[in-house]
């Protein structure tokens, strides 16, 4: 089983500004609490024993709240000297990672899917790369993901380009290590547009549907929409 998770958590929240303090996204509070704790404690759970904390914008504001434990999970910092993106973010998170491979999440998102059968997933694919996919009846804020009857992605549709129906990517993922040999990138690129679209014909890259809760706090009406639904959040 995969025990390590980076969580990536140098989000500015611009959009976010009208409603929250000057902090980082991930640590919005939501009913008090910053929205990293509901991450930490989703990954709890699942028994995972060690998290790498993307960081960049306001590092310090998270690194003086949670320091090096959370409820028994190790915490570690991979601190961006300037904006990588997520994907340049992940490549040097992996630094510090111990493992094969590990769990990569979204630090402003949250999707309950049982992380123990995702990874069962990836096992039984032989897969480089999965990511959860969640279905919505209006995709468009997020684009789309098309895959195969086997789960295998065969497409992305970006955010706007169509309305409806369909599955989008959850902001929750298992790479490897080596991901970033064998996809030549490095600096700051977008781990979704740059890793997953642009290599998901070259290497093996599933999709696998989970019908669990997900929110994305990244505007306004999602962040206010949190402060409600939270208040019976299981976690």
């Amino acid at each position: 089983m995969i025990n390590e998770a980076i969580v990536l958590a140098g989000g500015l929240g611009t959009r976010l500004k009208p409603v929250v303090e000057d902090v980082p996204k991930p640590m919005a509070a939501i009913n008090s609490k910053p929205f990293l704790e509901y991450q930490f404690d989703f990954l709890k759970r699942y028994q995972i024993e060690r998290i790498v904390l993307s960081v960049g914008y306001r590092a310090d504001m998270i690194k003086n709240h949670f320091k090096d434990n959370y409820c028994g999970m190790e915490i570690v910092y991979a601190v961006e000297e300037e904006p990588l993106g997520t994907g340049g973010g992940v490549v040097n998170a992996f630094k510090m990672i111990k493992s094969d491979a590990a769990y990569v999440l979204n630090g402003d998102s949250i999707f309950d899917i049982d992380l123990h059968k995702f990874y069962n997933y990836y096992i039984e694919k032989e897969a480089d790369a999965c990511m959860a996919l969640k279905y919505l009846a209006e995709g468009e804020r997020y684009g789309k993901v098309e895959i195969s009857d086997s789960f295998r992605v065969t497409a992305f549709i970006e955010k706007g380009s169509s309305s409806g129906s369909g599955y989008i990517n959850g902001g929750i993922y298992i790479i490897t290590k080596g991901f970033q040999q064998y996809s030549g990138l490095k600096g700051n690129f977008s781990l979704e547009k740059y890793f997953f679209e642009e290599h998901s014909g070259s290497k093996v890259i599933f999709g696998i549907p989970f019908d669990g809760y997900f929110i994305d706090i990244g505007i306004p009406e999602e962040f206010q929409r949190a402060q409600h639904e939270f208040k019976r959040f299981k976690y």
